[in-house]
């Protein structure tokens, strides 16, 4: 007795395309940008709106004593009237005449002293150690010496901002030059560069970044050793104006004279930065989620 096996009967898959009215598609969304669309500008202004608001409250209440803190609202009076009368913008040109006279000193003193060292071994061991040893000396410490060296005029408060600026741009430079790395050396040596050319096309570039973050942190060294500098024998300018104040127990104008030295100090920043945006355009980085 043969029992005949029928052969197996293959089932294919019906691989008929579906109408696309049928399907369901959702976009794909980025894990990064599933967020609330607030816009970027009002996240960021929402901190300082809500400081302002309970200052505000504060002094309302009386929480908050004038002669200890003026309103925002007395200040913003105050602030208009100082620009009204023109006191509040002559103090201003001249500190930043100051502020540029000691950062421009210290860019040209502080970069030449870092490619000195970082591109010579005889360099760095010249220079260096003594470069360490004085940026541990607190700047604002020398301003009796320097009020004796060169008297009671500008030029004490420009070599004040100009020894502030000088140390955190020789350390960031010095550090760019010292961290490029040395296989994009071996690279140019291989390609036929001249120890000038390496420079210019490798040691350079890579030293740009570090470069630019000790730009940054020198303008805010700036700002600060001028409001050391113009409080030593100062006849004009923002720190003047709060020496003045400060005599007359006037909270409001020292806010001012505060106010202006952070907005200078933030425009300063932006510049930077947007100088970055443009020679650092090669450069990829991550900018948050």
């Amino acid at each position: 007795m043969s029992i005949s096996h029928a052969p197996p009967v293959s089932e294919e898959p019906d691989i008929s395309p579906v109408p696309a009215s049928d399907l369901d598609l959702q976009p794909l969304v980025p894990a990064s940008s599933r967020r609330t669309r607030v816009p970027r500008w009002l996240r960021r202004a929402a901190g300082p709106v809500l400081l302002l608001a309970l200052w505000q409250l504060l002094s309302g209440t009386g929480a908050l004593p004038p002669d200890v803190l003026a309103s925002p609202g007395r200040i913003a009076r105050v602030g208009g009237d100082m620009l009204a009368d023109g006191s509040l913008t002559a103090a201003m040109g001249t500190s930043l005449q100051r502020v540029a006279g000691g950062l421009l000193l210290g860019l040209v003193v502080g970069t030449g002293l870092a490619l000195v060292a970082g591109l010579f071994r005889i360099g760095e061991d010249l220079v260096d150690a003594p470069v360490q040893m004085l940026r541990t000396v607190p700047f604002v410490g020398l301003i009796p010496l320097f009020i004796i060296w060169f008297g009671i005029g500008e030029a004490p408060k420009v070599a004040i901002i100009t020894l502030g600026v000088t140390f955190p741009l020789y350390l960031n430079v010095y550090a760019g030059i010292r961290g490029v790395d040395a296989q994009l050396i071996e690279a140019g040596e291989s390609l036929g560069l001249s120890r000038w050319g390496l420079v210019r096309h490798v040691v350079l570039p890579g030293a740009l970044p570090g470069a630019m973050t000790g730009l940054r942190y020198s303008l805010g060294i700036a700002w600060l050793a001028l409001v050391f500098a113009e409080q030593v024998n100062a006849d004009s300018g923002i720190g003047f104006l709060m020496v003045q104040a400060r005599d007359f127990l006037r909270t409001d104008v020292i806010v001012v004279c505060l106010v202006v030295y952070a907005f200078l100090g933030l425009l300063a920043d932006f510049i930077v930065r947007s100088l970055e945006k443009v020679l650092l355009q090669w450069r990829p980085t991550f900018t948050g989620r």
